[in-house]
């Protein structure tokens, strides 16, 4: 599998509050734990490394501190980063999130978005047309920090339609890149809508009844002309279109949520892979949604395993 895409640093600081700032209306957060992880693009892959083995990440980390953590761990994952680029003019991107009684705090972005030069987008070429045709698919992770641009998305696809590979997309709703011929496509419904250059609108119950929902993804579908679209709606579940078929609702299965970092990158990470394994796309759904329940109860940038998800399938009125 090949997961491409922006490429950032997860930072959890964890810590004790015991009193608010004398010097603004905060509170004090004495630290007792920092914890690094692989975030955007390479938590995707992160997700899929704990149900298969080979697995490459392509993007951009730069020459600094935080890109030299980030290749350190996915090297320690045994995650393949050949087709990763390193520059020394581009500043990796660092989450921070500060965590106290097991509440976030406050996020702290470090980032400067940097789109890929041509001679970089040359080399990124020549390591899809090596690496597509040896993978069982493609996973594209768009976080909008300027590593996924149209013509990298069109030649993705190329690649994918001529080696008859599943390419699955996560847009991002700022980018307004066009997917047309992939395999699947995962946005969330601010994607979906902005994707589909329509208005937002709040969500409706039972999302059957959601109109402008439904006439987002049918417009989005028919501009991409993707096989099947999946939608992740939050506390709503997801909703699945493939083919014909009428929409499928699948509701939530998180019991107790605690932390949505890195919940889309399961979703679209398991998706996937149900899709790569022959899993029919409302059964490669109903993976990824039980993934995600599953991983919104943990703390962090958390992943999802293979006794995770088989108990979830084992566990009463499951």
């Amino acid at each position: 599998m090949l997961v491409m895409g922006d490429l950032m640093l997860d930072e959890f600081i964890s810590g004790r509050v015991s009193r608010i700032s004398p010097e603004a209306p905060v509170p004090v957060v004495n630290v007792t734990r920092e914890t690094y992880y692989p975030g955007g693009a390479a938590n995707v892959a992160r997700n899929l490394r704990e149900f298969t083995q080979e697995i490459s990440v392509a993007g951009v980390a730069g020459t600094d501190a935080a890109g030299e953590r980030l290749l350190q761990l996915l090297g320690a994952a045994k995650i393949r980063t050949t087709g990763t680029l390193r520059d020394p003019d581009a500043v990796t991107t660092v989450k921070t999130r500060v965590i106290a009684r097991n509440q976030q705090v406050v996020r702290v972005d470090r980032e400067r978005p940097k789109a890929l030069a041509q001679e970089q987008l040359a080399e990124i070429t020549h390591y899809l047309e090596r690496a597509v045709p040896e993978v069982d698919g493609i996973i594209v992770a768009d976080y909008g920090k300027g590593f996924v641009t149209q013509p990298l998305a069109d030649e993705v696809c190329r690649l994918a339609r001529a080696h008859r590979k599943i390419l699955t997309v996560d847009p991002h709703p700022h980018t307004c890149l066009t997917w047309r011929g992939v395999t699947a496509i995962k946005p969330n419904r601010l994607e979906l809508f902005s994707a589909a250059r329509l208005p937002a609108t709040e969500p409706v119950e039972p999302v059957s009844n959601d109109q402008a929902l439904l006439d987002a993804a049918r417009c989005l579908r028919s501009v991409w002309q993707s096989e099947s679209l999946l939608v992740t709606l939050g506390d709503q579940g997801m909703l699945l279109f493939e083919g014909e078929q009428a929409p499928l609702h699948l509701a939530a299965r998180a019991r107790e949520v605690f932390d949505v970092s890195g919940a889309g990158d399961t979703a679209v990470a398991v998706f996937t892979l149900g899709l790569v394994s022959g899993a029919t796309p409302s059964e490669a759904a109903e993976l990824a949604n039980r993934a995600s329940g599953i991983v919104v109860g943990k703390f962090g940038t958390a992943t999802v395993t293979y006794e995770d998800l088989a108990a979830a399938f084992r566990a009463p009125n499951s």
